[in-house]
């Protein structure tokens, strides 16, 4: 637990040497020493020179995390795409790219693009990694690493990703949801959290990620929390893919709103093809399209009221590709927020955009590979 403490304080900038650990930690100066010379040994720290001192003592030797300790992985994947990104322990993108995938075309073919990604990359560093942080666009069951019961994701059921991708890449793997990622990336962003976090993503699928007022993601008890891509909508009874029917996916989705441009059946796959036209054409203000975007707005709209309701939130981020293709739909959502909930629950509420933009999912990522790589069982 010391070993961690103080390596998290040099992480997070708060300390740079034992005297600011001392005033940092409260810990007393033999604790520290005893601490920083242990993660010293272990080579997860290093000296980079002295301070300047600011009296008559002796300068104090300037402290930072060892890059050779290693890298922390982070995977944001949407249903048709993955951000991944490698970063060194002082939390600099050393590695970057986008690549195309397919969650319906199953989990090796998926989780081996990955896998093949990250192992070209680091082929070209000089250090290995530490941890892999991977987010998936589904429910996904902490305790053994799978993802449960994903409706649009054929085989993925159960299957052992974490195990998969650690055989893999040789490094500790964490399996957590991508719009969790995304609500813990928002909320660190945050120069003075005030919590809780909701992160409402708006794209080919629809969650939210919940961030408690203590900083920490509510999971639920099976991984479940935030699936309002399931709520009801009142006058529609469209299937889903769900299997049920009137659910939010199914009137508010880039799926839907694609599905609906091309007269396509409800819960019929969407191709590539299909969204880009129905986002070239939204971009051009094609009058049905954007119509439609409105009506998800206010769908949207209704579905948050309900979660300002029962969660009573400080602060709101609307994100995901619809959201990052039309300014109308955040202020039509915003519109039926405020009209919809109490004022007791709205007085101290804001509905914004992503701070972080894209790179909420990673940030989000960043922030677990870190907590795991200087947890106290890795580092005691």
């Amino acid at each position: 637990m010391l070993s961690s403490t103080l390596a998290r304080l040099l992480a997070s900038g708060a300390a740079s040497s034992k005297p600011e650990l001392v005033r940092a930690s409260g810990l007393a100066r033999s604790t520290v020493d005893a601490g920083v010379q242990e993660l010293l040994e272990r080579g997860v720290v290093r000296t980079t020179g002295y301070q300047q001192p600011g009296g008559r003592g002796r300068a104090a030797a300037i402290l930072e995390l060892d890059p050779n300790y290693g890298y922390v992985l982070v995977a944001d994947c949407g249903r048709h795409s993955a951000y991944l990104k490698i970063f060194d322990v002082h939390q600099r993108p050393v590695a970057e790219t986008r690549i195309r995938i397919e969650f319906s075309h199953g989990p090796e073919v998926v989780l081996e693009a990955i896998v093949a990604w990250f192992r070209s990359a680091l082929s070209d560093l000089p250090h290995p990694a530490v941890v892999a942080v991977v987010g998936v666009p589904a429910p996904v069951d902490h305790r053994d690493g799978s993802v449960v019961r994903p409706p649009f994701m054929p085989g993925w059921d159960r299957f052992p990703v974490t195990h998969y991708i650690r055989d893999g890449l040789g490094c500790e793997v964490i399996l957590e949801n991508d719009v969790n990622l995304r609500a813990l990336g928002e909320a660190r962003a945050m120069p003075e959290f005030s919590g809780p976090l909701l992160y409402v993503k708006a794209g080919t699928g629809i969650g939210v990620g919940i961030v408690t007022s203590d900083g920490v993601l509510m999971r639920g008890a099976d991984g479940s929390s935030g699936e309002i891509a399931h709520l009801k909508v009142t006058g529609h009874d469209e299937i889903c893919v769900c299997g049920s029917r009137g659910c939010l996916e199914t009137v508010a989705s880039v799926g839907a709103l694609t599905r609906l441009m091309v007269g396509a059946a409800p819960a019929t796959p969407t191709t590539q093809e299909e969204r880009d036209l129905f986002f070239s054409r939204l971009r051009d203000g094609d009058p049905a399209v954007r119509a439609s975007v409105r009506r998800a707005g206010q769908y949207l709209g209704e579905a948050i009221a309900n979660l300002v309701h029962m969660i009573n939130p400080h602060r709101i981020v609307l994100g995901g590709s619809l959201v990052d293709a039309d300014d109308e739909l955040l202020a039509t959502a915003r519109s039926i927020v405020y009209q919809q909930a109490l004022p007791i629950s709205t007085r101290e509420l804001t509905l914004v955009r992503p701070a972080l933009g894209v790179d909420s999912g990673v940030g989000g990522g960043l922030v677990l590979g870190m907590e795991r790589a200087l947890a106290p069982d890795r580092l005691g």
